[in-house]
């Protein structure tokens, strides 16, 4: 019975979410990227950490995140919409504060509790839950939405504030989430996998007294495969003052992304991906 109730208490253990900091996502993350090519690095701030973002066990979407700015430069995923309840809680990354730490995300409580350090020593590098919790006018904004995941465990993971920017409520409540939910479901009609990468474009604002930058812009692109082949491609972006979300082809959103990036070129997908093709089927 005692060897019985062992095992259930590690198997309870090993079904904790993780992320990893790593050095590059040519590891197991690089299966989020479409022919294992990652966006410009152009996109990459001075300050970055690339985050392999994993639950029960299963590499589910990858994040770059900006430490200094505290809010994720882009998450990349494969579509996968299921159903699944909602998580009450928020992640924060125990390696980035210190990279011997855990690798497990979990509570801020719980990572005070085991490390002996505060909520102030957690927030160096990254959002808290008290940066949010006061932000009149913005929600939790999920780059990797929760329903794009399929099961239970992929919907969780992605309540980490890794993955988390200051959205503006009215724009997620309405425009944004039918673009996620009603728009993504239409154009994904035949894909037989659908790459897609969300991220936010930093701005001039912030929120918590200067620690949380709000981002100027909104964007998402997705590549289309039937089979092994690419068929179409298409972009979304939308300013984070306003409700409303411009769609529009790949080619064109790596323009006002480059645009928005002081005019560096900016590429999303593997050069396959088409840029100018139709979004629709």
């Amino acid at each position: 019975m005692l060897g019985l109730l062992l095992l259930q208490v590690l198997a309870s253990c090993l079904c904790l979410g993780h992320s990893e900091v790593v050095k590059t996502f040519k590891t197991a993350c690089t299966k989020f990227f479409y022919e294992k090519t990652l966006p410009s690095d152009i996109l990459r701030p001075r300050n970055a950490a690339r985050i392999c973002q994993v639950y029960d066990n299963q590499y589910r979407f990858a994040t770059l995140y900006d430490k200094t700015r505290r809010i994720p430069v882009y998450s990349a995923y494969i579509y996968r919409p299921g159903n699944g309840e909602r998580y009450e809680s928020w992640f924060v990354e125990p390696q980035l504060i210190k990279k011997k730490y855990r690798k497990a995300m979990d509570t801020e409580d719980s990572i005070i509790e085991t490390y002996g350090i505060t909520s102030e020593d957690i927030g160096e590098n990254q959002a808290i839950d008290k940066d949010y919790s006061g932000a009149t006018g913005f929600d939790r904004g999920h780059l990797c939405p929760s329903h794009h995941q399929s099961d239970y465990n992929g919907r969780w993971a992605t309540f980490t504030l890794t993955n988390i920017v200051p959205q503006n409520s009215t724009l997620n409540q309405n425009a944004w989430r039918i673009y996620e939910e009603e728009t993504m479901a239409e154009k994904t009609r035949g894909c037989d996998t659908t790459y897609v990468i969300t991220g936010a474009v930093p701005g001039n604002t912030n929120i918590s007294n200067g620690r949380v930058n709000v981002p100027s812009h909104i964007w998402s692109a997705a590549c289309c495969l039937e089979g092994t082949n690419p068929t179409r491609a298409w972009g979304a972006i939308a300013d984070n003052d306003k409700n409303e979300v411009k769609e529009l082809n790949l080619e064109r959103l790596e323009n006002k992304l480059s645009e928005l990036y002081g005019g560096r070129d900016v590429t999303l997908f593997n050069k396959a991906c088409p840029r100018r093709k139709a979004s629709h089927p």
